[in-house]
């Protein structure tokens, strides 16, 4: 969870030496790097159960490292502290680990025939449960969610940031509707153009657009997905029928082999489900750093389908940073998808068209008719990618 310089080597600047940061986490990470060196300085240990390594922890200088979360035998953390490693420890009555290495998956998420028993809604009904300006938790949380943008740069750093295209839209359209179909249909072409998805991570279009990238690796597969989903089409009465039928999708196509797309979900909206679709869940606390996080990321473009309140506010926050670019090259497209939706129905086109007036975000924005249309924008040779 530590932004680092180099992971294997140290830097001079100037008279000075930056200490090396090595990021370790797992217990093989821990084995690879031990038998290398006695000088554990610059490296940060991170929810690693090292209590089996009484032995050659008491051999080594500790000194200048960070264990995060990480487990020990009484002797072993009393060694570490008394010889100037930094100990945070784990906290206490959490249902989360604050210094996970990883991103979610939805079967850790969900992981129960029971939502209600399910870690998501422990989760949920915990960060409820918390008084308001609680410092425990608000430091886990903190922790938590730094925890979750560190694991998130690691399973993008093979990424090329003008590949990843967001896709924005509606929580509430329904499984069966005609918007649905469409927002499914653009995650599967952008995926099989080489671009990743990247969601808000909730039901509606967003689970569409993750359903589709997953389904890209099986042609022509979305009609028999959408007929297996047919009898849950909301997450609403049922989160346990909503979620089992898209569970079925993913037994039925295993994910080894799926499609790969991200998303960035918050449980400041946990009563809206996480979709199961996503490859990996960079799931919050907070949503207003999930949504700076989730708008960021999207360098290749952002589509924004139908929506309401939540979808307007995405599609500002983008054409804010849009802007105020300092420079032309930080802009990124900015696709709306339905002219009447979004002429008529919520005037957003004028207005966003009256802010590019003379600005270099101009050339960068468009009104489309259909998914089709945003797809060959998004995708044309011309786009850096």
């Amino acid at each position: 969870m530590i932004l680092t310089e180099s992971p294997h080597h140290e830097k001079p600047i100037g008279d000075a030496v930056t200490r090396r940061l090595i990021e370790i986490e797992s217990l093989a990470d821990f084995d690879a790097h031990i038998s290398m060196t006695r000088q554990l300085n610059g490296w940060f240990v991170q929810s690693v159960d090292l209590t089996e390594r009484a032995d050659v922890l008491t051999e080594v200088d500790p000194r200048g490292a960070v264990f995060l979360g990480c487990l020990f035998t009484p002797t072993v953390e009393h060694s570490l502290r008394r010889s100037g490693a930094l100990l945070f420890p784990r906290l206490p009555d959490l249902p989360f680990d604050p210094y996970r290495a990883q991103p979610y998956d939805a079967l850790e998420l969900y992981g129960t025939d029971d939502y209600a028993s399910s870690l998501d809604a422990m989760v949920y009904a915990w960060s409820h449960a918390q008084p308001i300006g609680s410092l425990a938790a608000e430091l886990s949380t903190t922790l938590h969610d730094h925890s979750i943008t560190d694991a998130l740069d690691d399973v993008t750093s093979d990424l090329e940031s003008r590949s990843i295209v967001g896709i924005m839209g509606g929580h509430a359209v329904p499984r069966g509707d005609s918007t649905y179909r469409a927002a499914a249909e653009l995650g599967a072409i952008l995926t099989a153009a080489g671009r990743t998805v990247l969601t808000g991570g909730g039901p509606g279009a967003m689970e569409a657009a993750n359903l589709g990238a997953y389904l890209s690796a099986w042609p022509g597969s979305l009609d028999a997905a959408l007929t297996i989903m047919k009898p849950a089409p909301s997450y609403r009465p049922s989160i346990d029928a909503w979620a089992h039928s898209a569970f079925r999708i993913r037994a039925r196509w295993p994910i080894a082999d799926s499609g790969r797309s991200l998303s960035i979900p918050t449980w400041f909206y946990g009563h809206e489900p996480t979709n199961v679709f996503a490859t990996e869940i960079a799931k919050y606390f907070s949503n207003a750093l999930r949504e700076d996080t989730l708008l960021s990321r999207c360098r290749g473009g952002v589509v924004y389908l139908p929506g309401r309140a939540g979808t307007v506010q995405e599609i500002f926050q983008a054409a804010t940073e849009n802007f105020y670019a300092a420079d032309a090259s930080l802009i990124a497209p900015l696709i709306l998808v339905g002219r009447q939706h979004w002429t008529d129905t919520y005037p957003v086109w004028p207005l966003l068209q009256r802010l590019g007036d003379g600005r270099p975000m101009a050339e960068l924005i468009y009104c489309v008719d259909d998914v089709y249309q945003a797809a060959n924008l998004l995708t044309a040779e011309s786009r850096p990618h």
